[in-house]
């Protein structure tokens, strides 16, 4: 936990120097429990970010890639991180996750599965739901747009201006083990929530918000933000 919390007080001190970060909707975040972190994937500050900004230690979900390089590799591990091999369904990724959560930690990821190479939010996979509905744990969207510009302002020595909306969390109805079919529903829902965040031109696959539904979907409010009600 040390390593979290000096982890997170240098990030604040070195993100500022390269990006220019608006945060809103820290309002949202409970400060205790089981929690998802459901975020869009543009650059490899995104993951970062969520980490730097959400009061609570994060597990973060990255790519089996950054633990292979050396120093970034070893901090990863230090911060228990999880390694992803992308584009698989990896049970022993999913089996971290579920054992974060049962022990009421935060779950950082992308439920889109890998970076949007354009910006905009692709056809989101079932891990969010299916992690959702195994453990009970509510949602918080976390949507970030401007980081994808970062190499073409670092070059010119400028600062990437980077927002950040964080949403109401919300829980999905359905819990246990769940179908296929309903699984995929739940995602879409739990997409739609997450465009709905974002500019219009980063919504991509979810661009038509009229489509969006609730069906499957209630608010939650953690206890603490129930006493500050």
């Amino acid at each position: 936990m040390w390593f979290h919390r000096l982890a997170k007080r240098v990030l604040r001190l070195v993100i500022p120097l390269l990006l220019d970060v608006r945060v809103e909707g820290l309002e949202h975040v409970p400060r205790q429990g089981r929690l998802i972190v459901a975020i869009n994937h543009t650059n490899f500050w995104d993951g970062v970010l969520a980490t730097a900004y959400l009061p609570r230690d994060v597990v973060g979900l990255a790519k089996v890639e950054l633990f292979r390089v050396p120093l970034l590799g070893l901090v990863l591990r230090w911060y228990g991180a999880v390694p992803v091999h992308r584009g698989e369904v990896d049970r022993h990724v999913l089996g971290k996750a579920v054992e974060a959560l049962q022990q009421g930690r935060v779950v950082s990821m992308a439920p889109e599965g890998t970076r949007s190479k354009d910006h905009r939010l692709q056809r989101g996979r079932d891990g969010m739901a299916f992690l959702a509905a195994r453990t009970g744990a509510p949602v918080l969207p976390m949507a970030i747009s401007g980081s994808e510009l970062f190499w073409s302002q670092v070059v010119r020595f400028r600062r990437t201006p980077t927002r950040i909306v964080i949403g109401q969390p919300f829980r999905f109805t359905v819990r246990g083990e769940v179908e296929r079919e309903m699984l995929r529903r739940m995602t879409q829902e739990g997409m739609y929530r997450l465009a709905a965040l974002l500019p219009e031109g980063y919504r991509g696959y979810y661009s038509d918000l009229s489509q969006a539904t609730r069906e499957l979907i209630e608010p939650y409010r953690s206890a603490d933000q129930k006493e500050a009600a």
